[in-house]
């Protein structure tokens, strides 16, 4: 029996240590906080979520989780990697997690293992970074004392029609030995093909272009509806009847921000690799600005709709609906609500905050609280809580405004009881 260490259980490590113990692997994970080590080993989730809580609770015992690389790193077959790599301040990509993790598992690791880089990184990360940093405990992965891959992973948190399970997946080895390696590790554990790529580059390049080619679509749509909406055009209305056309147009969705560890950050990753090879991505570094905009464009809404009855941000008392970066999930990371309550702030508005999923982000105990306390609304998130909602209550409470950042409430049924609406592109 194979023996697996996942270092990191993450949003991204968490799923794929459940997936591992599942079919039949021995399995072990590597986590630096304490608290989710003693919570994974007791079978519950560190993670809202219910996929998850319920494989955890099945997996008891199965996976036993650790802090420390020589509980683990010495026993193992397949080491794969899926730590945080995100960008700093500067938008720069931020290695550390990753030379960490490396730096702690290189000194057990034992030699002919596979070891797998899921973690997102540029092209040329593994072949700069990794193998220098194996080479000082005396591996050479270019002569397969360890083998060396890299399957970008692809994980869809709260999507459950696409799992880890029956995603397909890309993997790239520094050896042809590695990659086939690689590829056969995961052909035994997904339903899904395995696609072989011809190099590691390609393979690192391979997550950066799906999430980048995300973020310009996602620009491309957030500028039109922002041109359509001073042309009186629904945004919505156009998508829909742009998607039947049954070839060459694929729909995407304004709204009040791009957040999550992978749109909002990707794109940095190979925007900066380019600039040190002399290229420079207009591009995409123009996508990034737009969708780095829209929480400022939904509070320029709000600031409009208020102008209409003579009122300012200032003193407003708002409530927010969302914490999280996307739909029914706690996941936090890069969250445009973040940056709204921010500029709400900064402008002297007295803010409420309420996400069912986040509770310990909350500033309200429950929705009925926040309405009750608020004058106008932004919805962030949408949360099925928020799109189900009975509008009623917003005459109830007596709410004067609504900014719909993700379109999914009722704009007429809103606007008929005498209450301001506007939307992403469609007011």
């Amino acid at each position: 029996m194979k023996v697996i260490t996942v270092v990191g259980l993450g949003y991204v490590g968490l799923p794929l240590a459940c997936l591992c113990a599942e079919k039949g692997k021995k399995v072990y994970g590597l986590e630096i906080d304490k608290r989710k080590v003693d919570l994974i080993n007791s079978g519950t989730s560190p993670i809202e979520d219910e996929y998850l809580a319920n494989k955890l609770r099945n997996l008891k015992g199965k996976i036993n989780a650790a802090s420390n690389p020589s509980d683990c790193i010495p026993n193992s077959d397949v080491l794969i990697v899926c730590v945080p790599t995100p960008v700093d301040k500067k938008n720069v990509p931020d290695l550390t997690a990753l030379m960490e993790s490396l730096s702690a598992i290189s000194k057990f690791i034992k030699q002919g293992t596979l070891l797998v880089i899921e973690s997102t990184i540029y092209p040329g990360t593994i072949e700069e970074v990794a193998v220098p940093m194996l080479k000082k405990q005396k591996f050479d992965a270019y002569k397969n004392d360890i083998f060396l891959a890299h399957c970008p992973e692809r994980i869809d948190p709260g999507n459950k029609r696409w799992t880890i399970e029956n995603l397909p997946r890309v993997v790239g080895g520094i050896t042809k030995e590695a990659t086939k390696k690689a590829a056969e590790f995961y052909r035994s554990i997904i339903n899904a093909d395995v696609i072989e790529l011809s190099s590691v580059k390609a393979a690192e390049a391979t997550k950066i272009m799906e999430n980048t080619f995300r973020d310009v679509n996602i620009a491309f749509v957030n500028e039109m509806a922002q041109s359509f909406d001073k042309a009186g055009i629904d945004i919505l209305e156009v998508i829909r009847g742009a998607s039947t056309k049954p070839f060459a147009f694929m729909p995407h969705y304004p709204g009040a921000g791009v957040g999550g560890h992978c749109i909002s950050v990707d794109p940095y990753y190979l925007i900066e690799k380019a600039k040190q090879l002399g290229f420079n991505h207009r591009f995409l570094i123009l996508a990034r600005e737009i969708n780095n905009s829209m929480p400022h464009y939904t509070i320029e809404l709000l600031e409009n709709e208020l102008k209409k009855i003579k009122k300012s941000v200032k003193g407003a008392k708002v409530g927010v609906l969302g914490l999280a970066y996307k739909a029914n999930i706690d996941d936090i990371r890069e969250s445009p609500s973040l940056e709204i309550i921010n500029i709400l702030k900064t402008k002297g508005g007295d803010v409420f905050v309420f996400d069912p999923h986040i509770k310990k982000g909350s500033n309200v105990k429950d929705i009925d609280e926040l309405l009750n306390k608020s004058d106008y609304l932004i919805l962030a998130t949408d949360h099925a809580e928020f799109k189900n909602i009975d509008l009623n209550l917003l005459k109830k409470h007596k709410i004067l405004a609504v900014i719909d950042g993700r379109n999914c409430l009722d704009k007429e049924k809103i606007k008929s009881m005498g209450i301001l609406y506007h939307g992403i592109g469609r007011s």
